[in-house]
């Protein structure tokens, strides 16, 4: 349950203060983060890292091994010294640490939970202390200013009700990973050839086509989508084709396909298809999905792909339309199964920033005395 705070005729909330952090309640304190925990250096893994090893070696970018001895065994929060500077880390089993990451001794007075909800509120960059590598400074950290509920109760309920979220999160980004796995195998057993299936060259079924600049249509009240290799880059006034296209880089990112079935105008780095009469479009744009282009790149240097090339390659098809699209309408069910996953993970996502922007900062209350 929440309390909501609710505004008074001043600038400042009835039971609130203003501070150098905003608005928190009266009963809230600022404190450096160093009156709540003490940075530590993490040290170099040569010595004890070891493939049987029982606890996880930690560096900016995640586990990267395993030691036979662990640096720190209580709950700590940990944070890029150099590099990656704006993930933190929550460990709450032992653990070793190497030198470009930071762990902290939290005092027993402070939930390491909490503070480490703090730190994912916190901009690092904004305290970066190299023109180079990113790195931030111990003292620096240390230094920051937060805000502190007046009880290890209060901040323990924040970070359980945080952690409650992340919880729910990590269960979606699972189930998309499921899901994506099992329509992957449903492509490949789909897309394999069958009894009755010809090969072609994909330059028999399609035509590649050079996608062009954008400068004489680009418009910000444009209707149609520019694409590129990225993805949408603006608005045109016209489009360079309206007929349902599978689109791959030419330039670049060349191992991302895309299917589109209304008006678009398509720039230079990215190549569209103009789809011969018999043959279903985005059961191409499946079959597209599933070519190794990368083997196909054709400069040591920017990955590139050439038009021919993509037209010589040889697949096999079914040799009706409607088998074309009976495969492509599974296929196209399995994708819109894991748009409607992603748009909900969204909404969480955004449901927990708004949490963190409110419980962090005591703009909402949780009752600690309401029973089960």
């Amino acid at each position: 349950m929440v309390q909501t705070m609710e505004n008074n005729k001043t600038n400042i909330p009835e039971g609130f203060q203003k501070t150098e952090v905003g608005m928190i309640p009266e009963d809230w304190e600022v404190k450096p983060i160093g009156a709540t925990l003490q940075i530590r250096h993490g040290k170099s893994q040569k010595l004890v890292a070891s493939a049987f090893g029982n606890y996880p070696i930690l560096a900016t970018g995640g586990n990267i091994g395993f030691a036979k001895e662990y640096l720190y065994n209580k709950p700590s929060v940990l944070i890029g010294r150099k590099g990656t500077i704006n993930k933190p880390l929550y460990m709450d089993t032992p653990f070793w640490t190497v030198d470009t990451l930071f762990y902290s001794e939290v005092n027993k007075e402070y939930s390491a939970k909490y503070l480490f909800y703090n730190f994912c509120s916190i901009n690092w960059y904004a305290y970066n202390e190299a023109s180079g590598v990113p790195s931030l400074n111990a003292k620096t950290i240390e230094n920051l200013l937060i805000p502190l509920p007046p009880t290890l109760a209060e901040q323990t309920a924040i970070a359980n009700a945080l952690s409650d979220m992340d919880a729910l999160i990590d269960a979606q980004e699972k189930l998309i990973h499921k899901k994506r796995l099992i329509q992957q195998g449903a492509m490949q057993e789909l897309l394999r050839p069958k009894e009755g299936w010809v090969e072609k060259t994909l330059g028999e079924v399609l035509k590649v086509q050079h996608g062009k600049s954008q400068k004489d249509v680009i418009d910000a009240n444009g209707k149609y989508p520019i694409l590129a290799t990225g993805g949408i880059i603006g608005k045109a006034n016209n489009f360079l084709y309206d007929k349902p296209s599978v689109l791959i880089g030419r330039k670049g990112t060349i191992d991302e396909p895309r299917y589109m079935e209304r008006p678009f105008w398509s720039v230079d780095t990215l190549f569209y298809t103009s789809i011969k009469e018999g043959y279903c479009a985005k059961f191409i744009f499946y079959m597209f999905n599933l070519i190794d282009w990368y083997s196909y790149n054709e400069a040591s240097g920017v990955p590139s792909l050439n038009a021919k090339t993509i037209e010589l390659i040889e697949k096999y098809f079914p040799t009706t339309l409607k088998e074309q699209q009976q495969i492509a309408q599974t296929l196209s069910a399995m994708d819109t199964e894991i748009e409607q996953l992603e748009t909900q993970l969204s909404k969480y996502k955004q449901m927990k920033t708004g949490m963190m922007q409110e419980l962090l900062t005591g703009k909402k209350r949780l009752n600690l005395d309401l029973k089960d």
